[in-house]
């Protein structure tokens, strides 16, 4: 009888509330408001901090030490004409205040505060096309992101020094890079892990070997976005970026992940291939146009290393095929190889882009008489690129090459 009271007294008992967390944005808004603006009417007053908070941007990304906001933040009518009024001092004692509630979140130390905004397909005119990527039209809010002044097209080794770089870490691999010069593209993360998935075939005769001897190669290097992918499976990587900046960051992420890597540029794109690739390092760079690619592999190939490459990625929007036909040539002596085409496809248009692709590779592999056979065997949806438009990788799978030399 005893239990059952005890049960019944339990069963009576209120719920203990719990309070919904204030959004780390909101809550710097709320304390910055009476600090910063000056009183109005009571019910003015009331509309204004309430249109305030709710035009505010209610999510952020943090890459330490870096607040990423949406694109658009505090570009409402509410926001622009209150930020208008305000002079430097009082748009950073918010801009601060914003840092230091998303740090007391528990979620990063940031220090630093920005706001996303898309990737210009061209700079300085239509005809100008920004194939670097640069984040020119990144909103810089709060903190030294380092000077534009001064800095051209290749950048030294002070610069480099003198510049902010903020990194994160995706599928345990950290990637790094310099927000001012350089962009990130958080939604590759799901393409990143299936590269990491990814089946990795083994050349005949082979299978006991504790190391394959297998190279990747990326054609659009970046920051090393899915070169880092390949070099955790245990590849060596051949990589071509035309952006310095990238280079270095990739550089940086390499070295952070506690992989070997080099970057070969200037005068020493000159010497000889036997000499760029003795040091062994698992990431090699070619701070070059990818152009030059499949004449430096077939150079390389001569001497007896990379015979055995096994990945390609070709990852650049809207479309990436300009390096396909090389894509094809630089595998054509591993046993199996391949290739990763990314580009912008309408919904509609999936199957067809499929069928057209399918049909260019068996034209190369006839013109050539070649005895390979490549086939489009899957096409990945990573993510919508705009209304009706998604960003696809065709993977093409090749068989029928020869290999020798063991493919070192």
């Amino acid at each position: 009888m005893a239990a059952r009271q005890l049960d019944d007294k339990k069963s009576h008992r209120k719920p203990k509330s719990r309070s919904r967390p204030v959004n780390p944005i909101a809550a710097a808004i709320q304390s910055w408001i009476p600090a910063a603006l000056p009183p109005l009417e009571s019910g003015d007053q009331d509309l204004r901090n309430e249109s305030l908070i709710n035009s505010a941007p209610k999510r952020f990304t943090i890459y330490e030490p870096l607040a990423l906001l949406p694109t658009g933040s505090f570009t409402s009518e509410a926001w622009t004409s209150i930020l208008r009024t305000c002079d430097e001092a009082a748009c950073n004692s918010l801009w601060q205040s914003i840092l230091q509630e998303i740090s007391k979140a528990g979620q990063g130390v940031v220090t630093h505060l920005a706001v996303n905004e898309g990737i210009p397909l061209h700079k300085d005119g239509e005809d100008n096309e920004n194939v670097r990527r640069s984040p020119s039209g990144l909103r810089m809010l709060f903190g030294d992101f380092g000077s534009w002044e001064g800095v051209g097209e290749n950048p030294t080794k002070s610069d480099f020094e003198n510049a902010f770089w903020v990194r994160t870490k995706q599928n345990g691999i950290f990637q790094t890079w310099a927000p001012r010069w350089t962009m990130f593209s958080r939604g590759n993360v799901k393409e990143k892990a299936r590269v990491l998935g990814f089946k990795r075939p083994m050349a005949k005769g082979r299978e006991n070997q504790k190391e394959d001897n297998s190279w990747a190669v990326d054609l659009y290097a970046g920051i090393g976005y899915f070169v880092f992918s390949y070099a955790a499976l245990g590849m060596r990587v051949l990589c071509w970026e035309i952006n310095p900046w990238s280079v270095e960051g990739l550089r940086r992420g390499a070295l952070a992940n506690k992989w070997s890597v080099k970057v070969i540029e200037g005068d020493d794109l000159l010497l000889p291939v036997e000499q760029l690739l003795a040091g062994g390092e698992r990431i090699i760079v070619f701070l070059e146009s990818n152009e030059k690619a499949q004449g430096r592999i077939g150079e390389i190939q001569e001497t007896g290393l990379a015979r055995n490459i096994e990945h390609v990625n070709c990852g650049f929007l809207p479309t990436s095929e300009p390096v396909w036909k090389s894509a094809w040539e630089v595998t054509k002596l591993a046993p199996e190889a391949w290739l990763h085409l990314h580009e912008n496809v309408g919904v509609g248009d999936i199957e067809s882009r499929r069928g057209s692709i399918q049909g260019a590779f068996e034209t190369w592999a006839v013109s050539g008489a070649s005895s390979r056979t490549p086939k489009v065997e899957h096409v990945e949806q990573v993510k919508t690129f705009a209304p009706g438009v998604w960003h696809c990788v065709f993977d093409v799978r090749i068989t029928g090459g020869s290999i020798s030399n063991n493919g070192t």
